[in-house]
């Protein structure tokens, strides 16, 4: 009995005294790391874009410092094995990692060979394989999926597969970099679902690197957090929320009006919102987004590109189905819907270079009237509509950030230095000098809009821009588009971000199954969806507020 009363649970990670130090690196990208996570706990890893959390989670499954190379001091161990010692093949079994995307960790072609494929590079025998295979089938809830190719699932299928890889293996760590920022809100769901039942039904050690707290920190044992100076602070999310300087809206808000306890959920919050509603109830939001209080004007309100029929099919599928759109001059619009809804396709289309099978696209340019994209030359096109990508880097393929730049200004026949000083403005000094796959998600992305904007388009269109962006970074793109929609351009956004709509947009357009399902005013459409309210719009229902931005100012502006 007194044994049993002392027995103390047993660290599966464990960090004693870990540093980290990249070769030229001035400073260690970890200094003096004690961390210790227990068995079954989901850990929340925690900072801004460049605080190390790549490198913390790189430590856990020895790519740091056997791939990356640099100095690790001190001693990291796994399940008891030091990675100092055992190189990320002899952790795979202990160790499982999910990458951002899943598709690049993809290496067979259906879902039953890739969640056998870990275990036959591990020697399992075949018998055993099969067995896991079901098991794990039924665990992730994707059997009806077993033979289906996995480039035809949604992200969150696709995400779900990813896990089921790993888990195979039947590891005691599961690491995951990013699991939800490519999907949408429903899809995200489901996914947490799958994670947190392998922490409480299985056991499994999870952490988790997400910049998208509102959707995780609910789901929390320990959050860790990496403040920017290589130190990492480990606590309960509830304490580790009152110190970071990133924060969801549902703790900003709390942060704002001094709720104690600290909320970490919609329910928490609304529990302890009466009084703000009440005070809120008689106080106007605001406009949302960018756009001005005033009416637009006659000007405003003319379509700078209207899609009319626009239809577009992949053999038997249909993925936009007979759309009429129009995007309006000092306006940001952003288009939402689940994974596979259309929304790519259409943006591709409004642009030009994408599939048309049948519809008009045409964008109304003060110097020649109206056209349509698709029958301009790609040079043309693009002093038309500029495109940003899901993947901004497919766009980038020369050696520095500086001949990038030089060669937009040439394609868009713009003064030397044009692309350059739009880069300096978007995001700040960025090296010319460096390589374009060196810089964070968030310089890519700034870097290829740069690029479109050289061409000073009339109208900007972004493919889920803020995959892989932390808050701040999101703050400073929100300037941007604001800045563009201010200066007479239409702004469109596909993203499945609903936190970065209730800031940035004026109008909210939904697609499902290829067609256009909502259009009009950003509360109008997202304040009572239960897929798409952000978190302050929940927790201050029925009032008709979006973000923390708006409360603030009321209240400000109230007592003073």
């Amino acid at each position: 009995m007194g044994g049993a009363a002392g027995s103390e649970v047993i660290a599966v990670i464990r960090f004693d005294d870990v540093s980290v130090t990249y070769p030229d690196a001035e400073e260690p990208t970890l200094r003096d790391v004690e961390l210790a996570i227990e068995e079954g706990e989901l850990a929340l890893v925690v900072g801004r874009t460049g605080s190390g959390k790549s490198t913390l989670l790189g430590c856990i499954n020895g790519l740091v410092p056997h791939f990356t190379g640099g100095h690790l001091s001190g001693t990291v161990s796994v399940a008891g094995r030091k990675t100092q010692d055992h190189p990320p093949r002899e952790l795979a079994e202990v160790v499982g990692v999910v990458g951002q995307d899943p598709l690049d960790g993809f290496v067979t072609d259906t879902v039953e060979e890739e969640l056998a494929y870990s275990m036959e590079q591990l020697g399992i025998p075949h018998d055993v394989m099969r067995k896991r295979v079901e098991e794990t089938l039924d665990i992730l809830g994707i059997a009806d999926l077993r033979r289906r190719s996995l480039r035809s699932l949604s992200g969150g299928q696709q995400q779900r597969v990813a896990i089921g890889s790993v888990l195979t293996a039947q590891p005691r760590v599961l690491v995951l970099d990013e699991p939800t920022s490519a999907l949408d809100p429903t899809a995200s769901e489901e996914v947490l679902a799958t994670i947190t039942r392998l922490v409480h039904d299985l056991g499994v050690t999870v952490v988790i690197a997400e910049h998208r707290l509102e959707r995780v920190i609910q789901y929390a044992d320990k959050v860790a957090y990496l403040p920017g100076d290589g130190t990492v602070q480990i606590g309960s999310p509830a304490e580790m929320m009152r110190v970071t300087s990133i924060a969801p809206p549902v703790v900003e808000l709390g942060r704002l009006v001094g709720w104690s306890p600290l909320p970490l959920s919609v329910r928490d919050a609304r529990r302890l919102a009466g009084p703000l509603r009440d005070q809120l109830a008689t106080l106007d939001p605001g406009p949302t987004g960018s756009a001005p209080a005033s009416t637009p004007s006659a000007a405003a309100e003319v379509p700078v590109i209207s899609a009319r029929g626009v239809t577009v099919t992949y053999g038997d599928v249909v993925a936009v189905r007979n759309v009429d759109l129009d995007l309006r001059s000092g306006e940001i619009t952003a288009l939402m819907g689940r994974n596979g809804s259309g929304k790519s396709s259409l943006m591709w289309v409004m642009q030009g270079s994408g599939r048309r099978s049948g519809g008009t696209v045409m964008v109304l340019s003060s110097d020649s009237g109206e056209q349509d994209p698709a029958k301009l030359s790609p040079g043309e096109a693009r002093r038309l509509v500029g495109l940003v990508p899901q993947t901004p880097a497919d766009l980038l393929y020369l050696a520095t950030v500086g001949a990038e730049c030089s060669q937009a200004d040439r394609d868009s026949s713009a003064p030397p230095g044009t692309c350059a000083t739009l880069l300096e403005r978007i995001v700040g000094d960025i090296d010319p000098s460096s390589h374009p796959r060196d810089l964070s998600e968030g310089q890519r992305l700034c870097l290829v809009l740069a690029i479109q904007l050289s061409a000073s388009p009339g109208v900007v269109l972004l493919d889920e821009p803020t995959r892989g962006l932390d808050y701040r970074a999101k703050s400073n793109l929100i300037a941007v588009l604001r800045e563009l929609s201010d200066s007479g351009r239409a702004v469109m956004v596909s993203t499945h971000d609903v936190e970065f709509v209730a800031m940035c947009a004026d109008r909210v357009v939904v697609m499902a199954e290829g067609e256009i399902v909502a259009n009009g005013p950003t509360a109008e459409v997202i304040v009572a969806s239960p897929s798409f309210a952000p978190q302050v719009a929940k927790v201050l229902y029925p009032l008709e507020w979006l973000n923390v931005d708006q409360v603030r100012s009321a209240l400000a502006s109230e007592g003073s």
